[in-house]
C-alpha cells in the first residue's frame, strides 16, 4: 500500500467514532496496560503522509563507516556478495559504527547469512536491494541479529528466494531473524518473497532453560508481503513496538497470518505495540494472539480482508484492541477464543466482515457491549474471564 492510500484508507473512519474520541476525557485501560497502551512519544520521525506520534530510540555506536563496495560487494545483482558484506562487518572496530550499502542488487547466501554485530547499523541506500541465492535449505535467514545489542537496520529491499526455490520442505526461510537481541530498529524497508517470514523476533537458546528474549526492539515504515509462511511472527519479546508498517499477503505455508504471536517454550510476549498498522490479504488470519501473548495494543490499525478472520486471541491476557478499522474478512473480523483472560474492544469500527457467508447491508449504528447483531464482527467462543467490549461504531 502507498503511503498516500495508507493516509487516506486511516481517513476513511466513521466521522462519529472521531467525534466520539475527543468528547471522551480518557479511555479505561485494562489493569496490566497501565502506563503500557499509550506511550507519549515526541513528534513523528518516520517520513509520509501520516505517521504516527513517537520518536526513534537513539542505538549506541561508533563513528566509523565504512561501505560493502570497499570490501569487495559488486551489487551487480550476479556476484555472490555475502563474504563481502561479513568481512565489512567484522572490520569494525570494538566501539562499531555504520556499514553503508549503495544503491545495486547483492546477491546473498542465505543458507550463510550475514551476521550482524553489536553497536551497527546496516544502511542500505533505497535502491539497495538484498537478494537471497536460489537454494534448497529448510532454513535461512538473509539478516542474522543473534545475542547482540545496539542494531539498526534501515533503507532498501529484502527479498528471498521463494519464486526460485528448489526445496520442497520447511518453512523457515527469514529475511530477519532478531534472535535474543536488544536495543534493535528496524525501519523504512521493505521485506518479501521469503521462504518462510519476513522478519522475526524472538528468543535465542529456546528450547534450552533458560532461553535469551528479545528486548526493546522497534520496527516502523516497513512492509512485509507475499511471504510463504508470516508477515512478521513474534515470540518471547520484552517490549516490542511496530508502528506504520503493512503485513501483507502471506501465503503458502501455515498459518499464513500477517503477524503471529506465539512465544516459544511456555514464555511470554510481553508489552507488545502496534499503531497505525495495515493488515491485510493474509491468506488466513490477519493477526494471531495466541498462548503466551501478554500486554498487546492494537490501536488506530487497519485489519482488512484477510481470507479467514481478521484478529483471533486465544489464551491471551491483557489485549487491547482500540480506535481501528476491522473490515471485509472472509471470517469473523474479532474472533475471541478460549483462554482470553483481561481482553478491551474499544472505539473500533467494524464492516462487511464474515462476507462468505454473503453480504449484509445495514444503516450504521454504534453499541456497547454484544449481541448477535453484531457476531460477524465480534465472536467469543469458550471459557473466558474479564472481556469489555465497550462503544464500538459497525456499519
Amino acid at each position: 500500500m502507498k503511503k498516500t492510500e495508507l493516509a487516506r484508507a486511516v481517513r476513511e473512519t466513521d466521522t462519529a467514532r472521531r467525534d466520539f474520541l475527543r468528547q471522551s476525557i480518557a479511555i479505561a485501560l485494562p489493569a496490566a496496560l497501565v502506563g503500557v497502551a499509550g506511550p507519549a512519544f515526541a513528534a513523528g520521525a518516520v517520513s509520509g503522509a501520516t505517521v504516527s506520534n513517537y520518536t526513534l530510540p537513539s542505538r549506541q555506536r561508533g563513528s566509523t563507516v565504512r561501505s560493502v563496495r570497499d570490501y569487495g560487494a559488486a551489487g551487480d545483482g550476479v556476484a555472490n556478495d555475502t563474504a563481502a558484506f561479513q568481512a565489512a562487518i567484522d572490520s569494525l572496530p570494538s566501539a562499531g559504527g555504520t556499514i553503508e550499502v549503495p544503491a545495486g542488487t547483492y546477491r546473498i547466501n542465505a543458507v550463510t547469512g550475514v551476521k550482524l554485530r553489536s553497536y551497527m547499523h546496516l544502511k542500505l541506500a533505497s535502491g539497495a536491494k538484498l537478494q537471497a541465492m536460489t537454494n534448497s535449505a529448510e532454513r535461512y535467514n538473509i539478516l542474522y541479529v543473534n545475542k547482540v545489542r545496539d542494531v539498526e537496520i534501515s533503507g532498501g529491499q529484502i527479498s528471498g528466494d521463494r519464486g526460485s526455490h528448489t526445496g520442497t520442505t520447511g518453512e523457515w526461510g527469514h529475511g530477519i531473524f532478531v534472535r535474543g537481541s536488544s536495543n534493535v530498529t528496524i525501519r523504512d524497508l521493505r521485506v518479501a518473497n521469503c521462504w518462510g517470514d519476513g522478519l522475526v523476533v524472538a528468543a535465542a537458546d529456546m528450547w534450552q532453560a533458560p532461553p535469551v528474549g528479545s528486548k526493546n526492539v522497534v520496527i516502523a515504515n516497513i512492509v512485509s508481503t507475499n511471504n510463504r509462511r508470516q508477515a512478521i511472527s513474534i515470540g518471547y519479546v520484552n517490549d516490542l513496538k511496530i508502528y506504520d508498517s503493512e503485513f501483507s499477503d502471506s501465503n503458502g505455508a501455515t498459518p499464513q497470518c500477517g503477524v503471529d504471536i506465539e512465544p516459544e517454550n511456555g514464555n511470554i510476549a510481553y508489552k507488545v505495540l502496534f499503531q497505525n498498522c495495515v493488515v491485510k490479504g493474509n491468506a488466513r488470519y490477519g493477526m494471531l494472539l495466541y498462548k503466551g501473548s501478554q500486554g498487546v495494543t492494537i490501536r488506530d490499525c487497519i485489519v482488512e480482508d484477510n481470507g479467514s478472520c481478521g484478529i483471533v486471541t486465544r489464551n491471551a491476557v491483557a489485549t487491547y484492541i482500540v480506535d481501528s478499522t476491522i473490515r471485509n474478512n472472509s471470517a469473523t473480523g474479532l474472533f475471541i477464543q478460549e483462554g482470553t483472560r483481561n481482553c478491551q474492544v474499544s472505539q473500533n469500527t467494524f464492516y462487511g466482515n464474515y462476507h462468505r457467508l454473503g453480504t449484509v447491508t445495514r444503516e450504521p449504528f454504534q453499541m456497547s457491549g454484544w449481541s448477535s447483531r453484531i457476531e460477524r464482527d465480534i465472536l467469543m467462543q469458550g471459557a473466558m474471564s474479564d472481556i469489555r467490549i465497550t462503544t464500538n461504531f459497525y456499519r
